[in-house]
């Protein structure tokens, strides 16, 4: 059975109180949780990552963020045994982003040789983005890396993660338009040369794939 519980408005650590006692009621389903601010993403995430229910979370709106759960019996029987673990204790965690830090991705493949495995090491590359202990403030997209915000991409849902925590995805506009992908994107927003050379101009430290 499916569940919608609303975390908005309440402070740390309610957001993930309020989700473990709606865990502790479920058997299985899927589990969304509808929180306003990325910390609160963080923490209901690290619950499920912890409890091992495959947690995804979006950014629907700015102050609008769902973190999605997905309960199995198995796993409803580890989060009743948990009610005394002090490993799910909650604990409000700190913004995560490192100020300063930008990630540029010009292409959908990273490397050069086989396409087929340059595709694979750059979708490995950005979920380890979502992994990093500080996530870059700002990912910005650009020439062939404008296809990975795209609805065709298999990194929409780390994109969209990292955008859930926080951190600002940027897609070169005139790229999309190249291409033929305009209509096409799925997560952050368009940007242009000049936001872009602003953005690197201020920025402490590049990461380039």
């Amino acid at each position: 059975m499916d569940r919608i519980i609303d975390a908005k408005g309440v402070p740390c650590p309610q957001p993930v109180i309020k989700t473990k006692q709606a865990l502790k009621e479920m058997k299985e389903g899927t589990l969304t949780v509808l929180v306003d601010n990325e910390i609160a993403v963080q923490n209901v995430m690290k619950l499920g990552t912890y409890l091992k229910m495959s947690p995804s979370s979006e950014k629907k709106a700015e102050g609008e963020y769902e973190v999605i759960l997905h309960v199995t019996e198995q796993e409803a029987a580890k989060t009743e045994e948990s009610k005394t673990d002090t490993e799910t204790d909650t604990i409000c965690a700190p913004d995560n982003r490192k100020k300063g830090l930008i990630a540029v991705i010009a292409s959908d493949q990273m490397g050069s040789g086989s396409e087929e495995l340059g595709r694979a090491l750059m979708k490995g590359f950005i979920y380890a983005l979502t992994q990093l202990e500080q996530l870059p403030e700002t990912v910005i997209l650009y020439n062939g890396g404008a296809r990975l915000s795209t609805e065709t991409s298999e990194s929409i849902d780390d994109l969209k993660s990292l955008e859930a925590q926080g951190t600002e995805i940027l897609t070169c506009g005139t790229c999309l338009n190249f291409y033929g992908l305009s209509d096409k994107l799925k997560v952050g927003s368009v940007t242009n040369m000049y936001e872009i050379a602003e953005h690197l101009a201020a920025a402490s430290s590049v990461m380039r794939p």
